[in-house]
């Protein structure tokens, strides 16, 4: 130990993971980021084992897919873990940012936090959207065709931006050399913002449950929260292990496993689940335009979450009134999506629309709404007093 502490790089590692002063009471919500963190070097490694075998390349990139599966030693092992692994990244992501809202980690002084990891949840949404067009199936080609089509709303460059985008007139060789491209170097850009994630949050600290101060109640990560977040990672290796090899393809689309035919559409065109929810949103919006925007602006809509609450308290652990605004708005995202992976026909389009105005809604109106009417209570309450 004593060598981490006087080498001069093993000394800024040793500040970071290893004495780095936590609060006391954080609870095992707070290990989403060692499972973010594990899943992001199970994705890096098995990724760049399947490039070893991947052809990106139309006639073959389905079948270099198969030849992985099939003949290449525990290829269907590296495939399927990083194909699962992906979802589950997902699942703590958004296991993340739900805590984070739920106990206010947006606030003053962790804007720059939040606001970093609000761009790695864009890139990561990316990366999933390209990795997902590469086994070459015809949900790949039809989502890619669906998703990189809705550039064209953009006005006056949109349909040049598309073909730009697709190196021709559709999906094609040079659209798929250029997914590949693209989801083999972005994942060491997000490695690289998770780290300026990790930096930022090393400058003020975690929160906590109760949303106060705890300077004077704090421990070290190791050998405390290192033992606790072990915990939680051999429990996911654990889910991880009785997936991949009893049910590989349980968060997978079967119609991917039929080779990319450009002459036949597939009956519903769905993204992968963790997409659905802006699917949804996408789909609920007539307009084009809008509806890009719209999408877009839900992700984004999250920058602005510092400035729309305006409450003094931090986190809803004693905020009934946000408390239950919170557990609406889970409950609203779970229904978009499931309205994404439906047919956009009646009663689920209409469904949708209210879900997707409730979803801005509660950014723009309810947030500030609970935070003003609770400032203004608490100052009757004490010039009562």
């Amino acid at each position: 130990m004593r060598l981490l502490k006087s080498h001069s790089l093993l000394r800024l590692l040793n500040s970071y993971v290893v004495d780095s002063p936590q609060p006391a009471n954080i609870s095992y919500l707070w290990n989403f980021g060692s499972l973010l963190a594990t899943c992001l070097v199970i994705q890096i490694l098995t990724g760049c084992f399947l490039a070893m075998h991947y052809q990106s390349h139309v006639d073959f990139a389905f079948n270099s897919v198969e030849h992985i599966m099939r003949d290449v030693n525990n290829g269907w092992l590296i495939r399927y873990t990083h194909a699962n692994v992906a979802s589950f990244f997902f699942i703590f992501v958004y296991g993340h940012i739900g805590r984070n809202l739920y106990y206010g980690s947006y606030k003053s002084p962790r804007v720059l936090v939040w606001s970093i990891g609000v761009i790695i949840l864009v890139l990561m949404i990316a990366i999933g959207f390209l990795g997902y067009v590469l086994p070459y199936g015809q949900m790949s080609l039809w989502g890619a065709t669906v998703i990189t089509n809705l550039l064209s709303a953009i006005p006056l460059f949109g349909k040049d931006l598309v073909e730009l985008i697709w190196g021709g007139f559709s999906v094609s060789n040079a659209t798929l050399n250029r997914f590949f491209s693209l989801h083999y170097i972005l994942p060491f850009l997000l490695a690289a913002l998770a780290l300026a994630h990790l930096i930022a949050l090393h400058t003020h600290g975690s929160n906590n449950p109760n949303g106060i101060s705890s300077n004077g109640d704090r421990i070290a990560i190791h050998p405390y929260f290192m033992f606790k977040d072990l915990i939680t990672i051999f429990f996911f290796f654990l889910v991880l292990s009785i997936i991949v090899f009893y049910y590989p393809n349980l968060l997978g689309h079967s119609d991917n496993y039929i080779e990319a035919n450009p002459m036949s559409t597939p009956a519903s065109i769905v993204p992968e689940w963790y997409l659905l929810p802006y699917y949804a949103i996408l789909r609920s919006i007539p307009n084009k335009l809008l509806g890009v925007l719209a999408m877009f602006g839900s992700l984004f809509i999250l920058l602005i979450l510092p400035l729309v609450d305006v409450s003094r308290i931090r986190g809803n652990q004693f905020r009934p009134a946000m408390k239950l605004a919170f557990w609406f708005f889970v409950v609203n995202f779970i229904i978009l999506m499931w309205i994404g992976s439906q047919h956009p026909e009646s009663p689920y389009l209409e469904i949708g629309q209210v879900a997707t105005a409730f979803y801005f809604i509660w950014f723009l109106f309810i947030v500030p709404a609970i935070g003003l009417a609770e400032n203004t209570l608490m100052d009757i309450a004490i010039e009562s007093k």
